[in-house]
């Protein structure tokens, strides 16, 4: 019921598209509610970033390691759709769980937020009067510190998942990795690593994106895409940093996150426009 309501007028690109609902009895006799969302064939990020957490059962498609130019789109669609939640629905709408297993692929791999069954609508925002509390609600790891104390919910808590989200993009370490132990969290362990030791944490394979090129002009333009992929990589973990601040008033505004990501997103498209507009030439 909490999904239905925070569904039924809302209408983004980047969300799980509603075909319909149903009511009935089960097997059992008891009530069975369910909300028919479009399928989305290419599964959950989480199946994309851990895939070797798996059982080879259940792949039911194939997947590859997403490149960096993958992982920034879809960072961008989701930060789009939380956008949307927050700033342009007429009552905002708080997710409240965000998380890889909740962001489904469509057959672009473009993004949508899927799993509502958390959510709230912030009426704090517009009357400070009204509680909207909900105590510890989401999945360790990702919800933010301020609920554990009991904090009111707001749109700093979803922007705390959001970049841990993003770092886990960037690294493909879960928040709940048995590294991370004592004082050390996801956060910490990307913050220590800026900027120089940004490349010694990521996900090796966004490294190695480009083939090795052969000869003087496919040299440079590989050491040009080095050095943009190593800007872009910087950028993103900056950006995952930023939105996981422990203070919510210290966190990155999502508008914000959308603007920057599309930027890091042209700096690695840049050096493939310039190679083109040469090769044409």
């Amino acid at each position: 019921m909490a999904e239905c309501k925070a569904l039924k007028n809302i209408r983004h690109k980047n969300l799980v598209r509603v075909i319909t609902s149903c009511s009935s009895v089960d097997f059992q006799g008891n009530d069975f509610k369910a909300i028919v969302y479009k399928y989305m064939p290419n599964g959950s990020l989480e199946k994309w970033l851990h895939p070797d957490a798996i059982p080879q059962r259940d792949r039911e498609i194939e997947i590859q390691k997403l490149t960096l130019l993958q992982r920034i789109s879809i960072a961008i669609d989701v930060a789009s759709a939380l956008d949307y939640l927050h700033q342009h629905c007429q009552e905002p709408i708080l997710h409240c769980d965000l998380k890889p297993s909740n962001i489904l692929l469509d057959n672009d791999l473009s993004a949508h937020i899927g799993d509502f069954g958390l959510s709230r609508f912030y009426q704090a925002v517009s009357n400070p009067t009204v509680s909207s509390s909900i105590g510890v609600r989401g999945t360790i790891g990702y919800v933010a510190p301020e609920y554990g104390l009991g904090s009111e919910v707001s749109t700093n808590g979803d922007v705390y998942s959001y970049g841990i989200l993003l770092l886990e993009m960037v690294t493909t370490k879960k928040p709940t990795d048995v590294m991370f132990e004592g004082g050390l969290n996801l956060h910490n362990f990307a913050r220590m690593a800026l900027p120089d030791h940004v490349m010694d944490i990521v996900d090796p394979m966004l490294l190695n994106d480009d083939k090795v090129l052969v000869g003087t002009d496919n040299h440079r333009r590989s050491q040009t895409r080095t050095n943009s992929t190593l800007e872009c990589l910087i950028s993103m973990v900056r950006i995952g940093v930023a939105c996981s601040m422990e203070s919510p008033q210290d966190r990155m505004n999502i508008t914000n996150v959308v603007h920057e990501l599309q930027s890091v997103k042209n700096i690695l498209l840049e050096p493939k426009t310039m190679f083109n507009k040469q090769t044409d030439n």
